[in-house]
């Protein structure tokens, strides 16, 4: 938690300084989480704790800033509600989905979780370049 608190921060204002490439840095970070969590060791998966934090923290802060910055402020709280309903469904997805991989082979759940995630990088790249166009 404290890592994600800093990570909040720090995150919040890169996305003020360079927008949508801070939110593509911490999928790059957080996405080497799960090696260090569910292969190391316990010194090693402290490592995967601290990226596992910047990728919350950057999460908690940047992604509302994004929706934010996307949506006129009359449409904001749908918005809100139908970007936190897909969040809430694709995390619990996500989790089971990972909670059997996990009980099958450890090292499938570890690349399932790296390749989902590295799989949002195109897309935000694409929101990027979208926000760009307005």
């Amino acid at each position: 938690m404290g890592v994600d608190g800093i990570a909040a921060l720090a995150f919040g204002r890169w996305f003020d300084w360079i927008g949508f490439t801070s939110l593509t840095l911490a999928v790059l970070l957080s996405s080497l989480f799960a090696p260090f969590v569910f292969l190391g060791n316990s010194a090693i998966a402290f490592v995967g704790m601290v990226l596992w934090g910047i990728g919350m923290g950057a999460q908690e802060s940047i992604m509302k800033a994004a929706v934010t910055g996307m949506v006129p402020a009359d449409k904001r709280g749908s918005a809100f509600g139908i970007f936190n309903t897909g969040y809430g469904l694709a995390w619990f997805s996500g989790s089971a989905l990972m909670g059997i991989l996990y009980d099958r082979s450890v090292n499938t759940l570890v690349l399932f979780s790296i390749v989902i995630q590295l799989l949002a990088i195109p897309i935000l790249l694409m929101v990027q370049r979208q926000m760009n166009r307005v």
